[in-house]
């Protein structure tokens, strides 16, 4: 296992809800809106992770069904706590064998999971194959080379600089394919003519450094998992650097921004 994906804690729903769900829940919105699908119809989520994108779809698109698959046990708990509607079906599964029919689905959409893939050509091509002619499928992933998450790329900054090893762990050298240019030939090689990409962008307001800094000690994803792995007096270090040098309002707060890139088209 490399050091990188050791870090990759991803079964704790409440502790990724609280480290990065609630952004995804300021970005989910606006990549629906970028859609405009009509009601009624029937959904297919990709890697519903603890239910973000699945509320926004049953919140402001009344479909007719949600089928939301993921591999992790402990994120699909958590959605299906979250999200007790009889429309969605919270399915274990795997984004490049979907347990879907072909041609099932009217929208098949996919929310900041692309780059976990291993063959990402291939998931997008199995969110094809689930594809009725007609329909549209999207997804989005956070701009990671472009410091998209600004408070993550603050994060990392200050760790490298207390720790060289840091710096290998960075999202931006491990996704470096989250462009326009990389994930819209993503798409078009998995048999998508067409696709478009366009920015979504959100504030990320802390209302203090605790509001900052505790999502980083629950251990579910990357930088927590670093952190978790750290010495005592090494993490109170880095706790410290980040402290003195995050940008304050009047207020205490902490205003950052999160930019992701949306992929959408069609399918013949």
């Amino acid at each position: 296992m490399s050091e990188a994906s050791r870090h990759d804690a991803w079964q704790a729903g409440d502790a990724y809800e609280f480290y990065m769900g609630r952004w995804s829940r300021r970005i989910a919105p606006l990549f629906l809106d970028l859609l405009a699908l009509p009601r009624e119809l029937d959904w297919l989520e990709v890697g519903c992770g603890t239910g973000a994108l699945s509320a926004a779809i049953l919140a402001h698109c009344d479909p007719e069904s949600l089928v939301a698959v993921d591999p992790s046990e402990g994120f699909l708990a958590k959605a299906r706590a979250s999200v007790p509607d009889q429309r969605a079906d919270f399915r274990q599964g795997d984004a490049q064998a979907l347990p879907v029919e072909t041609a099932s689905r009217d929208a098949v959409v996919s929310a900041l999971m692309l780059n976990f893939v291993p063959d990402r050509v291939k998931a997008v091509g199995e969110m094809k194959r689930a594809a009725r002619p007609g329909a549209t499928v999207a997804f989005y992933v956070w701009d990671y080379p472009g410091a998209g998450l600004e408070f993550l790329r603050a994060f990392w900054r200050e760790a490298a600089a207390l720790d060289a090893k840091a710096g290998e762990l960075t999202e931006d050298r491990r996704f470096p394919f989250c462009t326009p240019d990389a994930l819209t030939a993503t798409a078009r090689e998995a048999g998508l003519a067409g696709a478009a990409c366009e920015a979504l962008e959100a504030p990320t307001v802390f209302s203090d450094f605790d509001d900052y800094w505790r999502p980083f000690t629950l251990g579910a994803g990357p930088a927590p998992g670093y952190v978790a792995s750290l010495a005592p007096d090494a993490r109170q270090r880095l706790k410290d650097r980040l402290e003195a040098r995050l940008p304050r309002s009047d207020d205490g707060s902490i205003a950052l921004k999160a930019r992701a890139w949306a992929v959408k088209a069609k399918v013949d």
